[in-house]
């Protein structure tokens, strides 16, 4: 995927030769996995709500649908973006609106109530999901809670602190024609 991007490099650009290690987390992987999930489900239930309310025997509320998609789509947004910790816990809240909604179509009169039992255990498994996710990018992103990184052994010098000790010293005059005087201050 990255070698793709040589192709719309400039010809005095560095090539892409190689990939390091994704700085991304698990936590961080399940909740982008998580908002993809969101988007596609959102988008289903927004443009195609008929479909949904035929399986699970919800008839005429249509309307009701397309909100979720709505809720689903900006939930999905959101945990794909910097704040992802908002992202899981809105698709926690939303999961269980879902459970309520479909809790009240589970009944002996709907005659796709096994539809509905499968949709509440599947809504389950993800909630259970969204729910770790929420917790451990949570405690990820609190500067309190979260994993310190150890940056005392890293001096921002490539060669080390020897190497650059005295570069900014001032060189004689005979190193080099047009220098300049050190500004007096």
């Amino acid at each position: 995927m990255f070698y793709l991007s040589n192709y719309v490099r400039s010809k005095g650009d560095p090539k892409v030769v190689s990939s390091g290690p994704s700085s991304l987390t698990s936590a961080d992987r399940l909740a982008r996995n998580l908002g993809w999930f969101s988007i596609a489900l959102g988008s289903l239930e927004l443009f195609a709500p008929h479909r949904v309310t035929r399986t699970l025997g919800m008839e005429g509320r249509e309307g009701l649908i397309r909100a979720y998609g709505v809720r689903e789509l900006l939930a999905g947004v959101m945990s794909l973006s910097v704040d992802k910790k908002a992202g899981m816990w809105s698709r926690v809240a939303g999961d269980g609106l879902d459970m309520a909604t479909l809790a009240s179509e589970l009944r002996f009169s709907n005659r796709r109530a096994g539809n509905v039992l499968v949709a509440m255990i599947m809504v389950g498994g993800i909630t259970a999901l969204d729910y770790i996710a929420a917790q451990d990018v949570g405690k990820q992103h609190d500067p309190k809670r979260g994993r310190k990184r150890d940056y005392s052994s890293r001096s921002g010098f490539p060669k080390g602190l020897q190497a650059v000790k005295g570069a900014a010293l001032p060189q004689p005059a005979s190193a080099g024609i047009g220098q300049r005087e050190p500004a007096p201050f």
